[in-house]
């Protein structure tokens, strides 16, 4: 303990000493604002729990940018002073009897936005560098990771593989849908006439379903004949998943309403949620066929029983700013994240006992957008801000 202090004391003092290779001139707020704008706005510094000490700083920005000694002290230091811990931004963790392992991988590329995890039938681990128009492959048992480059306006929003080892992507800035063949590297397009697909599923017929969110449009993908098609739909349309009656549920983003779509029509039957102000990101299904949702803007999570469209909502630990974000319903217990706070809270709510567990994710940052339930009944995470691809142990 005593060595560790002594290194960060060096540490902090190397960091205040004047930087000799970066010149009189170096104006270090501007390097900031140069460095961290090439891949975000500047407002997230102001919306992260921010750290007391450079080291802290240090840490973060190795996961996103690799940068020169002299320059990553520079600004790790100013970003320790002017940016310091926020407790207020801390969520509201709830204790419970369930046990948890979270194992958290660096994805290769750095800045890539890693997004978006699935797993694949061998049991490989798959997720998207949306920002390097990639998708990378982790072995979690060796940690050995390999990525694919995508054409380079991909820019992909999502994946999922299929039965027989391709992994679909939704070319989410050049409005295509798009195959990988793993074995060769061999990219297969599919125009769209949506300028934006979203996120993607397949359903048991064969078919790829997917949304297209700025555009309002859903699609339908044939991928053995190339036939497409597409419908224009409520506001914002985001996550997709398919029901136990083979109907495809849609989660909106831009009004407060789950939509049912029948997989051969294509028709769409509406559920308002109460609240207009309502917005939902990701939705799942339960057992009993109902749906699942995140209420972000509310900071609620919420269920819908569709035989009836009667809603039931429930408040998030951490309050109506907690926006939750992602869902996955495994074995009937939901699972959604807090994307608003600091660290990144993942929740678990028993609809039986109708109460909450929370855990801060390791490397916190945010935010988890996007969840997988494995075949082992684990729940694949990701932190894309730094580039992290996660997996949560869940104990029986």
């Amino acid at each position: 303990m005593r060595l560790l202090a002594a290194l960060l004391l060096l540490w902090v003092g190397l960091a205040h000493a004047e930087p000799t290779s970066l010149g009189p001139n170096y104006d270090v707020k501007a390097d900031v604002a140069e460095t961290c704008a090439a891949c975000h706005g500047l407002r997230y510094l102001d919306l992260a729990q921010g750290y007391d000490t450079p080291a802290e700083w240090s840490h973060l920005i190795a996961s996103m940018v690799k940068l020169p000694p002299e320059r990553d002290r520079a600004i790790s230091q100013y970003l320790a002073e002017n940016y310091r811990h926020k407790p207020e931004k801390a969520p509201v963790l709830v204790q419970g009897d369930t046990d948890i392992t979270i194992e958290e991988w660096v994805t290769p590329t750095l800045g890539q936005r890693t997004r978006d995890p699935v797993e694949s039938p061998d049991g490989a681990i798959w997720w998207t560098g949306m920002w390097a128009s990639l998708v990378g492959r982790l072995d979690p048992n060796t940690g050995a990771m390999q990525e694919y480059q995508l054409p380079s306006s991909a820019r992909p929003h999502s994946i999922v593989p299929d039965a027989e080892g391709f992994i679909w992507y939704t070319g989410n800035s050049n409005g295509t849908i798009g195959r990988l063949n793993p074995a060769d590297g061999s990219i297969k397009e599919f125009p769209t006439r949506a300028r934006d697909p979203h996120t993607a599923v397949f359903h048991p017929n064969g078919n790829l379903y997917f949304t297209s969110q700025h555009s309002n449009m859903l699609g339908r993908l044939n991928p053995k004949t190339g036939e497409l098609k597409e419908i224009e739909t409520r506001k914002k349309p985001y996550g997709i998943k398919v029901g136990k009656s083979g109907d495809l549920f849609i989660a909106y983003n831009g009004t407060n309403a789950i939509g049912r779509m029948h997989p051969d029509t294509l028709l769409v039957r509406y559920y308002d949620i109460p609240d207009t102000a309502t917005r939902i990101r990701r939705l799942d299904i339960d057992s009993d066929q109902n749906v699942w949702f995140v209420n972000s803007s509310l900071g609620k999570v919420g269920k819908l029983e569709v035989d009836t469209g009667t809603v039931t909502q429930w408040n998030s630990p951490s309050g109506p700013t907690s926006h939750p974000y992602s869902m996955t319903v495994i074995n009937d217990i939901v699972w959604y994240n807090e994307s608003g706070m600091r660290p990144d809270a993942l929740v678990r709510f028993d609809p039986v006992t109708e109460q909450f567990q929370s855990w801060a994710v390791p490397s916190g940052i945010g935010i988890i957008r996007h969840t997988w339930e494995t075949q082992d009944g684990d729940l694949l995470i990701h932190q894309s801000s730094s580039n992290r691809v996660g997996r949560v142990r869940i104990a029986d």
